[in-house]
């Protein structure tokens, strides 16, 4: 018989094996095996091996221990979750759900089930999150605990979360939850960290890699999504959801063929979703497929009526028009109010675009007017706050400023930057580069951008370039490479950077990569500027949903370029849309020289380039230049007074003509 001071003995270890199991779970096992092996010993001992990485081990105990008790929800949620780390997610989700049953209340247990029925049936993972408890993703306690730890990282914060919510650092799945409470905190990269833990602990734990994946996508990290994306891709070869991110990701890395693959596959495991027929569409018209893409548009509408971004996504194919009958839809849907501000929005532009195709241009600027309106209610612009920004940069960079960090970036020749504003023609100038043998376009890249935001200091940027190092530079130079090295296809000595928005970083351009070329394209003020009115872009452009933001940026944007050209004279080479129509041979030319490359005739035959095209011009750029957008603006001019008056006097000037 036991002694009561021995069960005492034996209860007081047991409780110090629990604390273990949050904090050292190696050593929890290793107390467990000096104990009688009770149920609740052994249970102990199982889940102190799954979560030291001893999954094998741990099954060989939870396995027996689960048949023998199926109401103990807290053995098959260890089994489920050893089983997962080992990659038998259908055994993993049986084992869940038995946990679940028994305790309808395991918010953990839940999650956990949502994410694995994610990767195979994402209708199951929604009904499995759907029976989250309030204390687990969404609660204000939680949400409160986890930001004190994104803010303060330690033993303390992370013993909180553990004492109050059970979520031990070392359970993948309590890191997967976490991570989901962060993302929805707007914590990223501190969701990606506790992923990266998740991983690290348990590599074969599909969901964890497949969210990181997710999270690294945003990031804009793309080569390292591929690179975790890749297993389970491998593991799950009939997973749609994994498919249809791997297709996503190849896409970021502009490997468009590849991505209509990889899309394509994940439909045939996935035939009704709607939004993923959308961005197989995308992909389809980037590599001149358009009437594929029509019919992919047009499947995702069939699936979802509703869906305003695909008519939107048909009419943005420019060079396409719609029917009748499809003008009748869209004024039926816009009658609906429960339709939402975004489907709004998109059907707005699309019907515009409907209307100035039949010329029918007051209406069709009302239309345009209603979509700018819908956009600019759910995404607030701030034309001062960017008009400051505008000014701290000419203040920084001055003449003085430069001279000091001559020639401290990296010397690479490389990149060639395309900037200036959206639907200015730097689609066309960067087509024209890319047809010469020795570049290779890349389209639009937010490298430049996430080396702005690695900068930015306490006082703010760009000022905080003046307390860089100057040797930092230099690296900051050869991180762009490295970040968008992956993305290259080919071994051209050359490629193009073609994102507009660049314009507001060549300060930081010239410091990084001094010898990379930069390319302003420069487009008739009126011209440009409503192009951009008409434009429903998916995001980022909220300066163009009112017209006097878009005439005070655009003014912004002239103001800047002229004080670079005054401060770096001859550093910017200067395209004007306008010329290049008029005399296109000679501006070639002339662009040629600038970057220092030989003439090719095919520069001039860009049409006949078959590459990629990702941006709302790729329609365009596949015809010789045509006239036709020199002067649409002006069947709008009746409504652009606002605009005209934000200009000021740039509003009858022309673009610039070198």
């Amino acid at each position: 018989m036991t002694r009561p001071d021995d069960q005492r003995d034996v209860a007081t270890r047991i409780g110090q094996a629990k604390a273990l199991l949050g904090v050292d779970p190696r050593a929890a096992a290793k107390l467990a095996r000096t104990l009688p092996p009770s149920l609740e010993v052994r249970f102990l001992l199982g889940a102190a091996l799954r979560r030291s990485g001893e999954v094998a081990g741990a099954l060989e105990i939870l396995d027996p221990l689960a048949a023998e008790r199926p109401g103990a929800w807290g053995l098959h949620y260890e089994q489920g979750m050893a089983l997962a780390m080992l990659g038998r997610s259908d055994e993993a989700i049986a084992a869940l759900e038995r946990a679940t049953a028994a305790n309808p209340r395991a918010s953990l247990a839940w999650h956990a089930l949502g994410d694995l029925n994610g990767l195979a049936d994402p209708a199951r993972a929604a009904a499995a999150q759907a029976r989250l408890l309030p204390g687990s993703v969404g609660d204000a306690a939680l949400v409160a605990a986890v930001l004190a730890w994104v803010d303060a990282p330690g033993t303390a914060t992370s013993d909180a979360l553990r004492a109050r919510f059970g979520l031990d650092f070392n359970d993948p799945a309590a890191l997967r939850l976490l991570a989901d409470v962060a993302v929805r905190s707007g914590c990223d990269a501190a969701a990606e960290g506790l992923l990266a833990r998740a991983v690290a602990a348990a590599p074969d734990y599909a969901p964890a890699r497949f969210h990181r994946a997710i999270m690294l996508l945003r990031l804009e990290r793309f080569a390292e999504a591929l690179a975790e994306v890749a297993p389970i891709l491998t593991a799950n070869a009939a997973a749609g959801p994994v498919r249809a991110l791997h297709a996503s990701i190849l896409m970021n890395l502009g490997r468009e063929r590849e991505a209509v693959e990889a899309f394509a596959a994940a439909l045939t495991v996935m035939p009704d979703d709607a939004r993923l027929w959308h961005a197989y569409g995308h992909a389809l018209r980037s590599i001149a497929r358009q009437s594929d893409a029509v019919a992919a548009y047009r499947r995702a509408i069939d699936i979802e009526p509703h869906f305003g971004e695909a008519y939107w996504s048909l009419a943005n194919l420019k060079t396409w028009r719609f029917a009748t009958e499809d003008v009748a839809a869209m004024r039926a849907l816009l009658e609906n109010a429960a339709l939402g501000t975004d489907g709004r929005g998109y059907l707005h532009f699309a019907l515009g675009k409907a209307l100035e195709d039949a010329a029918d241009y007051g209406p069709a600027f009302g239309q345009y007017t209603a979509a700018n309106a819908a956009r600019r209610a759910a995404t607030p612009y701030d034309a001062a706050a960017h008009s400051a920004f505008v000014q701290r940069s000419i203040a920084t960079y001055r003449p003085a400023f430069f001279a000091d960090r001559a020639a401290v970036g990296c010397p690479a020749r490389d990149p060639i930057f395309v900037l200036g504003m959206p639907r200015s023609g730097s689609t066309l100038v960067e087509h024209i580069l890319a047809s010469h043998s020795r570049v290779e376009g890349l389209s639009e890249l937010p490298d430049i951008t996430t080396l702005a935001a690695q900068v930015r200091g306490q006082g703010g940027y760009p000022q905080s370039l003046a307390e860089v190092a100057l040797g930092a530079f230099a690296e900051l130079g050869r991180a762009y490479l490295e970040r968008t090295g992956p993305r290259r296809s080919t071994d051209r000595p050359h490629f193009v950077d073609k994102f507009p928005g660049n314009f507001l970083h060549i300060g930081l351009i010239h410091l990084t990569l001094p010898n990379a070329q930069i390319i302003d394209v420069r487009r008739n003020p009126l011209a440009c500027c409503v192009s951009l009115f008409k434009q429903g872009f998916a995001a980022g452009q909220g300066y163009s949903y009112d017209l006097t933001d878009l005439g005070r940026y655009y003014a912004d944007y002239i103001a800047l370029m002229a004080h670079f050209d005054a401060v770096l004279p001859g550093r910017v080479h200067r395209v004007s849309y306008e010329s290049l129509v008029d005399a296109p041979e000679d501006e070639v030319r002339r662009l040629l020289d600038h970057v220092g490359l030989t003439f090719e005739p095919a520069c001039l035959r860009f049409f006949d380039n078959d590459r990629a095209v990702r941006t709302p011009s790729s329609e365009q750029v596949r015809r010789p230049i045509f006239r036709d957008g020199l002067d649409q603006w002006r069947h709008f001019d009746p409504w652009l007074g606002p605009l005209k008056s934000a200009l000021g006097a740039l509003a009858n000037a022309p673009a610039d003509r070198p």
